[in-house]
């Protein structure tokens, strides 16, 4: 077998193809890697692109209902916790909360959004039930959660309640936020959280609402009703191209 041993193989016109093998031919790269910063199909189209670092600068757009991992904010003994990054890149955001705690016993964990980054108070309108069910078997249940509820309200909404400081006790789940940048309809959201409440209570939290504005909502920030929290906040986009 022939080896040819070269630094740079070129097609023999600028501009030109460089074939390897012929049709029905595989073509193997054995003990080494192949390194492009540009994947492209047989049409000359990008479907990855790297900066060069290992970072993807760009995607074909067939991929554009992938989740994105935007951000994470890891919040230590906080007493709030403000998201951005939202943009028009992508039409629905969703915002995982992991290893929620609250720093006082009986923590209700509160979320408000903002058209400027000052001022969070947007009039919110939401419904809240719960699914919960004691360790001892001695409660079971569902039910409305009326106190828990806003009526076109501009305090900060409830989106799980009664949060135990137990050592091994928390809070987990993930908020759905649909269109924040629009400007004609409302901002649409809805949440889902599993806690363990301070009465040892498994609950299922069910929330959902809208902001009551047609202007773009770029921030939000979370708290709890007394004290601090700690938590692990993922921001993601999900295209619905």
């Amino acid at each position: 077998m022939s080896k040819v041993v070269t630094t740079t193989v070129l097609p023999d016109v600028a501009g030109g193809s460089v074939t390897l093998g012929g049709t029905g031919d595989s073509v193997v790269a054995t003990g080494n890697d192949i390194r492009a910063n540009v994947l492209q199909d047989a049409g000359g189209n990008a479907v990855f692109t790297s900066n060069g670092s290992g970072v993807m600068s760009g995607m074909n757009s067939a991929f554009g209902g992938a989740l994105k991992l935007i951000s994470t904010t890891t919040a230590s003994n906080q007493a709030s916790v403000t998201i951005t990054g939202f943009s028009s890149t992508y039409d629905v955001y969703i915002i995982k909360i992991i290893e929620l705690t609250a720093a006082t016993n009986i923590g209700y964990f509160r979320w408000q959004g903002s058209t400027d980054g000052t001022n969070f108070n947007i009039s919110c309108t939401t419904t809240a039930c719960r699914a919960y069910h004691k360790e001892d078997n001695s409660q079971t249940g569902f039910h409305y959660l009326t106190g828990s509820d806003a009526a076109n309200s501009t305090s900060d909404v409830e989106l799980c309640a009664s949060i135990a400081n137990d050592s091994d006790a928390g809070a987990a789940g993930e908020i759905h936020y649909f269109n924040p940048l629009g400007t004609t309809y409302m901002k649409h959201w809805y949440t889902r959280f599993s806690t363990m409440d301070h009465d040892d209570v498994s609950c299922d939290e069910i929330r959902s609402g809208y902001w009551n504005t047609t202007s773009a909502v770029t921030h939000v920030r979370f708290v709890m009703n007394n004290g601090n929290l700690d938590g692990i906040f993922k921001l993601y986009g999900l295209s619905k191209s």
